[in-house]
């Protein structure tokens, strides 16, 4: 019967992850406690991503590392940018099988509250003034985030759109040079602004971008629906329902680790 830490890290994912993950640093001879496996640690900590328990609930009987433990190498790797590191590892190995549809893409946001404020939070215009963030995904045609980014609640969508496509990695293909760059972007209302009609020009990328008073959202539906999708596939990993982390780097970590997740599962298929 297949483990938890075999369930939660399935060997595909964890020869990924080693090529990423920093050495252990060197232990003094002579005595000390043994450290945690990676791979342990990696399982405890998706784990509390997709369960949403705190750090002090995680059941170290069931993976050996204790919740300060797996949150101290949590914070070790986050701070390596490991988690972005696998996620363009991920996004390699399906763009070299044609798994990503490079033909158009779609931007969108999610707000959720933060519980105990922190690096990039404000107040959110449409909780009542709430403190909390926004998730701000990019996806390619079928929903798989290339780039993921946080900021406060208070932020405009349409702020977010330049570091979310500068912030697309390149991407091997199953042929030819690698990618960054989709042939079409789709967004709503909220991205209409002519000046960023022209840095997608730019950038040789035709915006399709819903004009206030003149097109309706709805139509541009047709495309924009597959983000919708992966924006309920967020809430998937109970740890992004609500903000608890005070750093924005763990904060954006779990994000992450959420956006490597569904592009995993995606090449296990």
């Amino acid at each position: 019967m297949v483990g938890i830490v075999e369930r939660l890290v399935p060997d595909e994912l964890w020869v990924l992850f080693q090529r990423v993950v920093p050495e252990a640093p060197m232990r003094p001879q002579g005595g000390g406690r043994r450290r945690h496996g990676d791979r342990e640690v990696l399982a405890a900590i998706v784990f509390v991503a997709t369960s949403g328990c705190t750090w002090l609930q995680l059941p170290a009987a069931s993976f050996g590392p204790s919740g300060a433990t797996a949150h101290r190498r949590f914070a070790e790797w986050t701070k390596a940018r490991v988690w972005a590191k696998l996620h363009r590892l991920v996004l390699d190995e399906l763009g070299a099988r044609g798994g990503l549809d490079w033909s158009r893409c779609a931007v969108d946001s999610v707000n959720m509250r933060a519980m105990k404020k922190g690096d990039l939070t404000g107040p959110n215009p449409v909780d009542r003034g709430k403190y909390g963030s926004k998730i701000h995904l990019l996806t390619e045609r079928t929903g798989l985030p290339l780039s993921v980014g946080i900021s406060g609640a208070n932020l405009h969508d349409s702020q977010a759109l330049e570091p979310l496509v500068k912030g697309i990695p390149p991407i091997r293909s199953r042929r030819g040079p690698r990618r960054r760059r989709p042939a079409k972007l789709h967004a709503d209302k909220a991205y209409d602004n002519a000046h960023l009609r022209r840095f997608l020009r730019s950038r040789h990328i035709t915006p399709r971008i819903a004009r206030k008073g003149i097109e309706n959202s709805q139509r541009l539906g047709r495309h924009r629906w597959t983000i919708e999708r992966t924006v309920s596939w967020l809430a998937g990993c109970r740890r992004l329902h609500r903000r608890y982390e005070r750093k924005a780097e763990h904060f954006l970590a779990f994000a992450g680790i959420t956006a490597t997740l569904i592009c995993y599962r995606r090449l296990t298929k």
